[in-house]
């Protein structure tokens, strides 16, 4: 007999086949892989044994090897929980990572081209610095790498996997593809089904990895290709509240960043835009300038950049041509630039997400105590635009939850976390990947 938390069930293994067949007291079946590894290694999650009426909640390796050896099978691994690979592509970062329907992250890894993109000068705006054949090229070289370095780090092989999850949008065309060519090889190799997901899904869904948060919630999305508002009312149920009609917020740091040449400043050289930027300004006065939050007579809950993207650009050109400089010289009121972009977005994010809070609470759709924002995305780590959405959240009644700094950037726990979310759900299981397409997003990154 072994026990699982709240049951009893019954385990052996089947003659010659080489899995453990678990029946539980109310009739479900659940299958664990058995996986032949070198030396003695258990792993056995969130399962206590009992043999007669000897119990083991937290039973040594000798004692294991003694259950185990009783069902007539050698040393392996068990895994009784469903596996779920994650890949990542959508951008510049090749990242692949494995979780477990618990949430226990069993291995990841991660290539990241940012150096690349950013020590190269001929940089296009459209694409917000990535140079796309670049990062085609980049990810091709690196995603069979990182995919086996994650699934060696789990102690697994694909063979052991429930499902691959894989990003296909949005995104660049490019990058989008090679993960997708890879998955879909790996799918057909493995027999495995296939998983695909929305990024921004992903993004949303991390925090349910990371707290115990329950649906609904609400989510704002902030990073270097994106910037919206949405109502998650479950694993894909989102209502759409507000989104950025023009440029992202990261998107607007980086190219500030560039037109400041910042990556010529001793204190940013190895930084990208956004990091820059918000070095920078804590060295700066956000008072010198005066720049306006974008859209304040609007009413609804859309966000806008790119209009003071161009103010700011004039700005810098004035003072250019007060201090004698020439463009890609640093000025010497670099500091308060930043400060005073920095606080301007930041006014404007928590400006739009307070009037998204309102309306969520005025027609009940959020809890009105106790009601979550999820902030998520790479602009989620810069803490000034973190403490501006804490003020909003304390003045609403609502708690503020960021993921870990490295789960709000590109990562594949995020996307092998949204496999499992669906996985559990049942929902966008694919058997069949025929006709299965990437779908591009030019707009930033």
């Amino acid at each position: 007999m072994t026990s699982l938390p709240g049951r009893q069930v019954q385990a052996f293994l089947a003659p010659g086949k080489g899995q453990l067949t678990v029946f539980a007291s109310e009739g479900r079946r659940i299958i664990g892989t058995v996986v032949q590894e070198k030396g003695i290694i258990y792993t056995v999650n969130m399962l206590i044994l009992t043999k007669t009426a000897e119990v083991f909640s937290k039973p040594s390796k000798r004692k294991l090897y003694e259950v185990l050896r009783h069902f007539n099978f050698h040393p392996r691994i068990l895994f009784l929980h469903k596996l779920v690979l994650g890949i990542e592509t959508s951008c510049d970062d090749t990242a692949a990572a494995v979780v477990d329907e618990t949430g226990n992250v069993l291995g990841e890894a991660i290539h990241s081209q940012t150096e690349v993109h950013l020590n190269c000068f001929f940089i296009s705006f459209r694409t917000g610095g990535i140079i796309l054949p670049v990062a085609q090229q980049l990810h091709r070289e690196n995603i069979q790498r990182i995919v086996q370095e994650a699934l060696s780090a789990s102690n697994i092989s694909p063979s052991d996997l429930s499902a691959i999850a894989t990003t296909v949008k949005p995104g660049l065309a490019l990058s989008l593809g090679v993960g997708l060519s890879f998955s879909l090889k790996l799918v057909d190799q493995f027999r495995k089904p296939f998983i695909p997901i929305h990024h921004m899904e992903a993004h949303a869904l991390t925090i349910r990895l990371t707290n115990k948060v329950e649906f609904p919630f609400l989510v704002l999305l902030i990073s270097g290709g994106h910037c919206l508002l949405a109502l998650v009312r479950g694993v894909s149920d989102f209502l759409l509240l507000g989104k950025s009609l023009d440029i992202a917020p990261g998107d607007m740091l980086d190219k500030v960043a560039r037109r400041l040449s910042l990556i010529k400043h001793p204190e940013c050289s190895a930084m990208s835009g956004g990091k820059a930027i918000e070095h920078l300004a804590k060295q700066g006065n956000k008072l010198h300038f005066d720049f306006k939050p974008p859209m304040q007579r609007a009413k609804n809950c859309d966000f806008s950049f790119s209009g003071l993207q161009h103010i700011v650009d004039k700005t810098i050109m004035q003072k250019e041509k007060e201090e004698g400089i020439e463009k890609g010289q640093i000025l010497s009121s670099a500091a308060d630039i930043a400060a005073a972009v920095q606080h301007t977005i930041a006014c404007h994010i928590a400006k739009r997400t307070h009037r998204a809070i309102l309306f969520c609470k005025q027609r009940d759709l959020l809890c009105q105590s106790n009601a979550v924002l999820v902030v998520s995305g790479g602009v989620a780590s810069n803490l000034y635009i973190r403490k501006a959405l804490e003020i909003v959240t304390d003045a609403t009644q609502c708690t503020l939850l960021c993921p870990p700094p490295r789960l709000c950037t590109d990562n594949g726990i995020m996307i092998a976390w949204n496999g499992v979310e669906r996985l559990r759900a049942g929902l966008g299981i694919l058997h069949n990947t025929e006709g299965i397409r990437y779908e591009p997003n030019y707009k930033g990154r």
